[in-house]
């Protein structure tokens, strides 16, 4: 006869099937397709869109190639992943939504018993990975719109000779002012209009790539190997917007629409490898080794098409910013919103969203080193992100639940995904922390 526990966990196994999160959810402002889209292709896009001619310098063309193609695609399949386990905790747990790190810490609740003491420590994990990407990113972002800001100035100004620190700082009040928003469906207006500012920066950056004769002899079909890891973590940066993608699913009107063929990912992501394919094989074989960390502080200063895309790219990198602000502040609310009284909820976030806006942009003006933060960060929490825990999260889900397929197929290639971003983590770090060093001592000496 079949044990009293085993009436219990098929019971619950049926009750969990029956239950959908998607009829249970209340959203204050849902998110139609085009805007999930939107707001999808802008965290991933943007800085890291521009950086990948220097990747591919890293890389050389064919070995861009295919790299790009095989990590846009490792990208995809772990937000699938990602997506696929949350949804299933949430049948489990009765939830209509959960976040990146509720999910973490509802997967290893209800896995086999060693891992469930893991819980919170699975969650406080997600979370510090998750701060730490984005404050990253936030970093970056105020680096690169001071960078093309500054080439204006000096160009146009050459009175007015400030360090790219003074830049940043600069930014800092109307930065201050746009991520006061708080809602992604107003966001998500903001993210349209930086992705058309950043289409008219990929097709001006094409326009000087095909500008003038493109030699392949000149240009390496595969790099050196030793520098492959820069490459990869330059990609990851570039296309990992994982950290953006369940608080955009919970947002959703209709969020069946996010997974499947064709569907709001695989669209996102489709044009996401291809922008960045073109342009950074199209960039590499123009300007070769002499590549910054943005292709348009190679363009030419003196005519008027170069003199947009940088506007452009400063103006769409500015818009972006609160999205990126936004993962940060949802962690926060989180945890602040049940111990502060209403009253005082609007005066205490705004003042938040300040402080994390100027700690975001003092970091960028002490580690001014645009290439050498986007590999890092790149390589280490966006690996973290992207690869590792999620595929620790459906190894543990489906182990509990027992599916993990034929010759235990499901644990085989998440492994592979484990190793590949524990690769990357290690070799990423040591390539990146090479690179600063080398720098720092250049400029001491």
């Amino acid at each position: 006869m079949p044990s009293e526990n085993g009436h219990q966990t098929e019971k619950k196994e049926v009750e969990s099937n029956d239950y959908n999160p998607f009829e249970h959810r209340k959203i204050e402002k849902p998110n139609s397709d085009i805007r999930a889209a939107a707001n999808i292709i802008k965290s991933s896009l943007g800085s890291g869109l521009l950086a990948g001619p220097l990747a591919f310098s890293n890389s050389g063309w064919a070995v861009g190639i295919v790299g790009t193609v095989i990590i846009g695609l490792i990208c995809g399949h772990c937000i699938h992943i990602l997506v696929t386990t949350s949804r299933g905790c949430c049948k489990v747990e009765k939830k209509p939504s959960m976040d990146y790190a509720e999910t973490a810490k509802s997967v290893f609740m209800n896995g086999p018993k060693f891992v469930r003491p893991l819980a919170t420590a699975a969650s406080i994990f997600t979370e510090f990975a998750l701060v730490c990407t984005y404050v990253g990113v936030c970093c970056i972002y105020t680096v690169l719109i001071s960078d093309s800001v500054k080439q204006l100035v000096d160009r146009y100004a050459p009175s007015v000779i400030w360090p790219v620190e003074y830049y940043c700082l600069i930014f800092m009040v109307p930065l201050c002012l746009l991520c006061q928003i708080k809602y992604l469906k107003f966001l998500a207006i903001f993210s349209m209009i930086a992705n058309i500012l950043l289409m008219a920066t990929y097709l001006i950056c094409l326009y000087y790539t095909f500008g003038n004769h493109i030699n392949f002899a000149d240009r390496k079909i595969a790099g050196d190997p030793a520098r492959y890891p820069a490459f990869i973590s330059t990609v990851i940066f570039a296309m990992e917007g994982i950290g953006v993608v369940m608080p955009v699913e919970n947002a959703m009107k209709k969020p069946k629409h996010l997974l499947g063929f064709p569907s709001v990912l695989f669209f996102s992501m489709a044009i996401i490898v291809f922008l960045y394919g073109t342009l950074g094989l199209f960039g590499y074989l123009q300007y070769g080794d002499v590549l910054r960390g943005s292709i348009t502080l190679n363009l030419p200063m003196d005519d008027w098409p170069a003199i947009c895309a940088k506007v452009f790219i400063a103006s769409s990198i500015f818009f972006t910013y609160p999205l990126q602000f936004f993962i940060v502040m949802d962690i926060f609310t989180k945890y602040t919103d049940p111990h502060i009284n209403e009253k005082y909820k609007t005066v205490t976030y705004a003042a938040a969203r300040t402080i994390g806006v100027c700690c975001c942009v003092g970091i960028g003006v002490a580690l001014p080193l645009l290439e050498q933060i986007i590999n890092l960060v790149g390589a280490v929490f966006y690996a973290i992100l992207g690869f590792i825990i999620p595929s620790v999260l459906e190894t543990i889900f489906r182990g509990s639940n027992h599916t993990l397929g034929r010759f235990h197929w499901v644990f085989w290639k998440n492994l592979l995904l484990f190793i590949f971003g524990l690769t990357t983590l290690i070799s990423g770090c040591t390539v990146t922390i090479s690179d600063i060093v080398k720098i720092i001592t250049s400029k001491t000496e």
